[in-house]
């Protein structure tokens, strides 16, 4: 059984997709909106992604019995505070932020005591931004990470999990450090290469790029103030995937100054077989 009423913090891609699978597959839900541009809100009504459109966080979220913040993670913290007395008893809210320590330690310090906090990162998404861009089987098939702790309610936290399995995900849990620290090397830092790559280049260079360059780069055209809230949040974590991407460069450029042939070899096998072996994972 879902949410009778729930209210979506911000109704971009993510926000937006959730909005047309729970309208798709929850026929009773009443899905409530909120984004701090009109324009938004008026974009997320005609692609029929909420019922009702409200102007402040706390008007969105008063009689719902689930919120989930799809704000960039920089301003969670001001949300909280402010849907925090309007929130009703028995309340439980989640979110899709791509960090978990902070984001979980604020609400749990913010949010009044009959209220549910239950951190979730849902893997899914695009560089596009914007409702426009949303889609209802957006989540379908994908991983959702959910991160609770000793102070998570057991019953809210079987909510949450149900919520995200009927979008079609499968769901895993973490702690919030071990969340953080994973996701610093499969998504952190895969988006700050994206972004060095494209820094790198001279302007002529460009024209020549092919399908490999444009794969290897399509998510450094992400909105850059959702990832700088998201780098400097998981900082200390990231910094440290840095290092170890650099020891792999610096290994390599060792092995082309003494025009190692065969260890270069070893060393793209040893990462073409990770990768055959990642693929071969993702289609069972």
């Amino acid at each position: 059984m879902g949410p009778t009423r729930l209210s979506i913090l911000g109704v971009g891609l993510l926000g937006g997709s959730i909005g047309l699978a729970v309208r798709h597959l929850l026929k009773d839900c009443a899905v409530v909106g909120y984004g701090h541009r009109r324009a938004t809100l008026d974009a997320a009504l005609a692609a029929g992604a909420i019922h009702e459109a409200k102007g402040t966080a706390a008007e969105a979220v008063r009689g719902a019995d689930l919120v989930i913040l799809c704000t960039p993670v920089g301003i969670f913290r001001s949300i909280l505070e402010e849907i925090a007395p309007a929130l009703a008893p028995g309340a439980i809210v989640t979110d899709v932020g791509s960090t978990k320590r902070s984001v979980v330690s604020t609400a749990e310090q913010v949010l009044p005591p009959h209220v549910s906090f239950v951190g979730s990162h849902p893997m899914a998404g695009s560089e596009q931004r914007g409702v426009e861009f949303a889609a209802a089987d957006l989540f379908r098939d994908a991983v959702c990470i959910t991160t609770p702790t000793e102070r998570t309610s057991d019953q809210a936290l079987a909510i949450v999990e149900a919520f995200w399995r009927l979008l079609g995900m499968q769901v895993i849990q973490l702690t919030p450090t071990e969340h953080d620290r994973r996701l610093a090397d499969v998504s952190h830092l895969p988006h700050a290469v994206a972004a060095a790559l494209m820094t790198i280049q001279e302007g002529d260079s460009l024209p020549l790029a092919g399908k490999g360059f444009r794969d290897s780069t399509r998510i450094a055209g992400g909105d850059g103030g959702l990832w700088r809230d998201i780098f400097i949040d998981n900082r200390d974590n990231l910094r440290d995937s840095i290092r170890r991407l650099r020891g792999q460069l610096d290994r390599l450029e060792t092995l082309l100054e003494h025009n190692d042939a065969e260890a270069i070899k070893l060393w793209l096998d040893a990462a073409a077989s990770r990768r055959r072996a990642l693929k071969a994972q993702r289609e069972k």
